[in-house]
């Protein structure tokens, strides 16, 4: 258990695999606080002020399958520092962005960097390090993650009071220069040229961007200002992505193999994964409202509380992944539902007996759950990838915890309102809201049935996914 995760001249690969991730998620969190500012800056509606967080999740959302594929057919290095310069470049656009127009497009630029940064650490882990300690940094990548998500409302919050809001833009661009650095040095460079004629699948990278862009935007529920209504939104989405199945059939060089998707070993990891995330957000999305409404809490005593959860992600990550590496994928995987299972039925029953302690004590239990079950999901699913898909597998798993997640983001709400009737939640009783929150997250709990019965469908997994043939896809490092 002591022996080092990878040899040490590649500690540095491994600095630029957890930093790439942590940017990235650090990119989303940090700008949250600032949108009340920047109301008052640049004397802009909060509907448009909001597309300073929407336009980076979009357009992390559309990139990401593309973004992986590329670092296939590429390399993963060249990849990762163009994305790494892209963003440098576009924190610089926002720092210095005279209107809201350019602060936008800036998020925009580094959304799309933000889609390699997402993807690529998986696949660099899976050319790296062995296969029985994949699980330690698949835990590792995931409490890297949490960390720049918990670290980013605060960091941003200081630096904005004392600084202004141009400060956190900085801020991103100093750490991603960091990045350029460590990965110029860390990460070994791809082995010779390419030997194929595969190339990125351009037209069905367009219709499924599409796709993803319209979905994103439904998904946002109008709260970004768009006037299209969100059922005509998903109608075009829907046949946006008819076509690109279409595409994909016919396509020599297919961006994403439907084989692939078909396969035991990627499809229930990639369906689990989208269930776990969406539920993963009641606690982010739904939380806030009982802890103001049905418990009466400050903001600064709310956001005390919900910073529990990603401090226990940010300690149990690493030894998720020990565990996975130890008892294997789908025995830890099983009880990683189980226990976030029974920490959602927990958030059903203790704070509305307990309050604030209940509602601590269901995010410390049901947080490790959600960590068992990502380290084990991505560790089986990157495992049996082979080498030539390792950047699109890596995408489609970041792709499926963001549709997830945004999924999750207007369906719970909308659940969470419906079940507190007509009446506004301002004008509820906390005993009404509390009943509405318990029944939420009974009904999330009972949401993880069906990724349990998906789990039991695929636990035969195929020893390896489907291999591409030599014109369709390359690896380069």
């Amino acid at each position: 258990m002591n022996e080092p995760i990878l040899p040490p001249r590649y500690k540095l690969a491994l600095a630029a695999m957890v930093g790439s991730i942590m940017l990235a998620s650090l990119g989303i969190s940090v700008t949250t606080v600032a949108l009340p500012t920047l109301v008052s800056a640049l004397s802009a509606p909060v509907q448009q002020v909001q597309w300073v967080v929407l336009a980076y999740l979009v357009s992390l959302t559309v990139a990401i399958v593309s973004a992986g594929r590329m670092g296939d057919l590429y390399g993963c290095r060249r990849v990762l520092l163009l994305a790494l310069g892209l963003f440098t470049l576009a924190s610089l656009v926002c720092a210095v962005a005279p209107n809201l127009s350019w602060l936008i497009a800036g998020r925009v630029g580094q959304g799309l960097a933000a889609a390699v940064l997402m993807s690529l650490p998986m696949s660099l882990a899976k050319s790296l390090i062995a296969k029985e300690r994949m699980g330690v940094v698949m835990g590792l990548l995931g409490t890297m993650s949490a960390i720049g998500t918990a670290l980013g409302p605060s960091l941003g919050g200081g630096l904005i009071d004392l600084l202004g809001w141009r400060s956190i833009f900085v801020l991103l661009l100093l750490c991603a220069l960091g990045m350029i650095a460590i990965t110029v040095m860390g990460v070994p460079k791809e082995k010779g040229q390419a030997t194929t004629t595969a190339r990125l699948d351009w037209t069905g990278n367009l219709w499924l961007c599409l796709t993803l862009l319209l979905f994103s935007i439904a998904a946002t529920g109008g709260k970004g200002g768009v006037a299209i209504p969100v059922w005509m939104l998903l109608a075009s989405a829907t046949v946006a992505l008819a076509m690109f199945v279409v595409t994909e059939m016919r396509a020599t060089h297919p961006l994403v193999p439907l084989a692939l998707l078909g396969s035991r070993a990627l499809a229930p990891s990639l369906i689990m994964n989208l269930i776990v995330s969406a539920t993963m957000m009641s606690t982010l999305v739904v939380g806030p409202f009982y802890l103001a409404f049905g418990l009466g809490l400050s903001e600064l005593m709310m956001g005390t509380v919900m910073a529990v959860g990603p401090a226990t992600a940010a300690l149990f990550g690493v030894p998720a992944g020990q565990l996975t590496d130890r008892f294997g994928t789908d025995r830890v995987l099983f009880a990683g539902l189980v226990f976030a299972t029974g920490g959602l039925i927990c958030f059903a029953l203790l704070p509305v007996r307990f309050g604030i302690p209940g509602y601590v004590a269901a995010l410390i239990l049901t947080t490790p759950g959600f960590q068992l079950f990502l380290a084990a999901n991505n560790t089986a699913a990157m495992t049996s990838t082979p080498d030539a898909q390792r950047g699109m597998v890596s995408g489609l798993i970041g792709l499926s915890r963001n549709l997830g997640f945004m999924t999750g983001a207007s369906l719970i709400p909308l659940l969470f309102a419906t079940l507190l009737g007509d009446q506004s939640i301002a004008l509820s009783s906390p005993s009404v809201v509390g009943e509405a929150f318990s029944h939420t997250f009974l009904l999330a709990a009972a949401s993880f049935g069906l990724a349990m019965v998906t789990f039991f469908l695929g636990k035969k997994r195929q020893p390896s996914m489907p291999i591409l043939s030599t014109n369709q896809g390359v690896n380069h490092d």
